[in-house]
């Protein structure tokens, strides 16, 4: 493309025909998304090293002899940048078909797509395992996002192979379909450089396999920590919760911190009928995104338990009975108010709120008159 004369004050740069603020050290890409100007990706995520592998995020550079990467291509001063010239998208159609050439792609290109609701019955395919109802991420996957963006609808896919790998149920709290594998490298980048686990590696060129245990272990015998930081940053549905997988999407979200410990973790919880279905970390301060097992898989299995008490017990004789909370906390009261002081001790509960566990250590050394109280903190 040739270069156009333009003024630019000091500091920006041109991005579609608008002025734009450059930030010292800030890529194209990272650019035009504080401008509010969305540039498809597949392989960048926020808190990773940028890569370039997908071939998606191409932009044109006025002066430059061919399209560019935006998630690694830093902004000139005064430059001007078009994202979404010809050229660009047709370099981005090429680059998807590339990555959809082992990929079931039923879901991208069928034109009633916009009607189906999550797990309709699709009668219009018939590969069983390539449909769009036996994707769990359906309507969830960035993949589709980005080919809704590029206009794949209706394209065919030239030399298109289904691997035919078995679904993986080899850890207790996620599966992992690698049919639907776009081979992003993002898994591997944030097992590696943010958990420092570093157990997961890509495949050689050609494998069947794309995403692969080092040494050929399973995930649990390679030391993984069970983060669930691959499932999150996984774009397609590869990587799945094996708990809720096939529950729908919920309907809102909300904030909170995660009870386990003191770090002060902040977590979305997810909840769907007045049910939390899933809890992501929040990609907020102290844990930017990242969770322990406990914040991420342990706290649903435990809020919904059907072995959770939900009415107070005493002990008649050698059993429990059920009783009114009055008679429970009357009878809790007399027997406590004689054991004041050292004679006391409270151990409070790593599965309690924070608020709870404050209450305790309050109710611990305003009323019973000590500081014997500790935390369960090492489940």
């Amino acid at each position: 493309m040739a270069t156009t004369a333009t003024r630019v004050t000091p500091g920006n740069f041109v991005l579609d025909g608008r002025e734009v603020r450059v930030v010292a050290g800030q890529t194209v890409l990272e650019a035009a998304r504080e401008a509010g100007i969305y540039i498809p990706t597949l392989c960048y995520h926020p808190r990773l090293t940028p890569t370039g592998e997908c071939g998606i995020c191409l932009v044109e550079l006025e002066g430059a002899a061919a399209p560019v990467k935006s998630c690694m291509t830093g902004v000139p001063e005064g430059a001007v940048v078009h994202t979404d010239s010809p050229r660009i998208r047709e370099d981005r159609l090429a680059a998807l078909k590339k990555i959809l050439a082992d990929h079931p792609h039923a879901c991208l290109v069928c034109e009633r797509r916009s009607r189906c609701k999550p797990f309709d019955i699709c009668l219009r395919n018939v590969h069983v395992t390539e449909r769009c109802v036996t994707c769990s991420k359906n309507t969830q996957c960035e993949l589709q996002r980005v080919a809704d963006f590029i206009g794949l609808q209706g394209e065919t896919v030239e030399g298109y192979r289904y691997r035919g790998l078995p679904v993986l149920h080899d850890h207790p709290f996620f599966d992992r379909d690698y049919n639907l594998c776009i081979k992003c490298g993002r898994c591997v980048k944030v097992c590696r450089d943010v958990r420092g686990a570093g157990i997961l590696e890509l495949g050689p060129e050609g494998s069947k396999t794309p995403v692969k245990t080092v040494c050929g272990k399973s995930l649990l015998e390679a030391g993984c920590q069970s983060c669930g930081a691959c499932v999150d940053v996984c774009p397609t549905g590869a990587l799945m919760e094996s708990s809720n997988e096939w529950e729908a999407g919920a309907t809102r979200c909300v904030t909170t911190v995660c009870p386990y410990c003191g770090v002060g973790c902040k977590l979305e919880a997810e909840v769907k009928d007045g049910r939390i279905i899933r809890t992501r970390p929040a990609d907020a301060v102290p844990n930017w995104g990242q969770a322990c097992v406990k914040g991420r898989f342990g706290i649903v299995e435990f809020v919904h338990s059907g072995e959770r008490l939900t009415q107070p017990l005493v002990r008649k004789g050698d059993e429990f009975v059920e009783t009114s909370w009055d008679e429970a906390l009357t009878l809790i009261a007399g027997k406590l108010s004689k054991h004041k002081g050292d004679e006391f001790a409270l151990v409070a509960s790593a599965k309690a709120t924070n608020e709870d566990n404050y209450v305790m250590q309050k109710f611990t050394r305003a009323v019973m008159q000590t500081n014997n109280i500790d935390h369960c903190a090492r489940l």
